[in-house]
């Protein structure tokens, strides 16, 4: 493991808080993720599923997790299922969780091997009539992949078809939503390690450079502080592919003059951390570029102070395109009298500000959470205004990471690298 281990009363905790949200005709189960075929005999890096790794720390494919708090056989109250190892398996893959080892890791002490799922989950059935099986339901993401929660969750309901069956999701989002302080403490680490990698950046890039040769600066001290690596894939944008909102080719070369709009997170304990900045290649913003660059920034530093319990994404959003208008006027971009004689379902804004500036952040980059839902604390949101002006080849993104308390916000990004002055400073060092 690269990252200091988590206390296993965090996930303990966790499986309990959900298990109290389940009737006494219930129990739940929930399946790690596959691993996912990459070509030839090769799978892609394993990563787990987020909720199950949330439930028990563990990392390892092919695990089952049963939680029936009511049933009468206590072994199987809250019960681990893991793939056994051998002698060949480890010869080829490298050691596999013992029993003992996935005790300790998640807190649960009844540990089973994989083999032994099928007639456990018979017995479970037999006490029972409702099962929750989970599934990612993030609502803008549609894959064409089944999960193993979905494949597997399938097979039960053949098999057992006259159970009430329910979803596990909502009661695991409105619990995942509010970061207890072991997950703060992650997340600050990833924020850390994310903020060495756009130091290395600021200390690096020059004209000339590619893109992936930046990318590659910023993973080589991801991985060296014990990040997962990226936690999704860096935008490392130069030039015109920042007007792009989702470029990840990363593949053109870096030219005198423009600017560089970098958008990474460091993943640390599956953790991530989410940083937009844009720096000058030369090293010195130009006059309109630092006008530009500021203006965002305003915007920014306004938007943070509504990040405060009983807000809403939305209500962030209609904020901050009000304020990017009022910038945007500003630089001379449009007039007041253009706005006011403006197509209501086509803003002059959206042409050069199309995106929303927050989403929620945690073990997922864009974490569970509905734009609709009030902030409380211990909410974790990112705050990222943007201006992008293609015909000029000129897209600058700032984006730091918010933490609801309650009284005022916390930035957990606050001292990162952001005013022009003390970006250009560390360039020229």
């Amino acid at each position: 493991m690269r990252y200091k281990s988590i206390n296993p009363r965090f996930f303990t905790r966790n499986r309990r808080n959900f298990a109290a949200q389940l009737g006494e005709d219930s129990f739940a189960v929930f399946f790690s993720n596959d691993q996912s075929p990459r070509n030839g005999d090769q799978y892609h890096t394993f990563r787990q599923s987020s909720d199950f790794f949330y439930l028990t720390g563990i990392e390892q494919e092919k695990s089952i997790l049963l939680i029936a708090p009511h049933c009468p056989n206590k072994n199987l109250k809250e019960a681990l299922f893991l793939l056994e190892s051998n002698e060949t398996l480890e010869t080829w893959e490298g050691h596999k969780l013992t029993k003992a080892e996935a005790s300790a890791m998640s807190g649960i002490e009844n540990v089973f091997w994989l083999e032994d799922f099928d007639v456990h989950l018979r017995e479970v059935m037999a006490y029972y009539d409702n099962v929750y099986l989970n599934s990612n339901e993030y609502t803008k993401f549609f894959s064409d992949v089944e999960t193993r929660e979905i494949r597997i969750g399938k097979q039960i309901k053949e098999m057992f078809p006259w159970h009430k069956y329910h979803r596990a999701a909502p009661l695991l989002i409105k619990q995942r939503l509010i970061k207890s302080k072991e997950e703060i403490e992650v997340m600050q680490k990833a924020c850390e390690v994310t903020n060495k990698g756009f130091k290395r950046v600021l200390r690096t890039v020059k004209p000339g450079m590619f893109e992936y040769e930046v990318e590659a600066e910023i993973t080589y001290e991801f991985i060296r502080n014990g990040a997962n690596g990226h936690g999704y894939a860096p935008i490392v944008a130069s030039g015109k592919n920042a007007c792009f909102l989702h470029y990840v080719e990363n593949d053109k070369k870096c030219r005198k003059g423009d600017l560089l709009l970098l958008d990474i997170g460091a993943e640390y304990a599956n953790y991530s951390a989410d940083l937009s900045r844009t720096v000058p290649i030369s090293g010195k913003f130009s006059k309109w570029q630092k006008q530009l660059y500021s203006a965002v920034l305003n915007v920014m530093k306004e938007i943070k102070k509504l990040y405060i319990p009983g807000s809403t994404i939305n209500d962030i959003n209609d904020a901050a395109n009000l304020l990017m208008e009022a910038e945007m006027i500003k630089l001379g971009l449009f007039t007041a009298a253009d706005v006011e004689n403006q197509n209501p379902d086509k803003p002059l804004y959206k042409k050069y500000f199309m995106h929303g500036v927050a989403h929620f952040l945690g073990l997922d980059v864009h974490d569970v959470g509905l734009k609709t839902v009030p902030f409380e604390p211990g909410m974790v949101l990112t705050c990222e205004p943007g201006i992008y002006i293609s015909e000029e080849g000129t897209g600058i993104r700032i984006e730091n990471d918010i933490l609801i308390t309650e009284k005022d916000p916390i930035d957990l990004m606050a001292d990162f690298p952001t005013d022009v002055e003390e970006i250009e400073a560390l360039m020229n060092e």
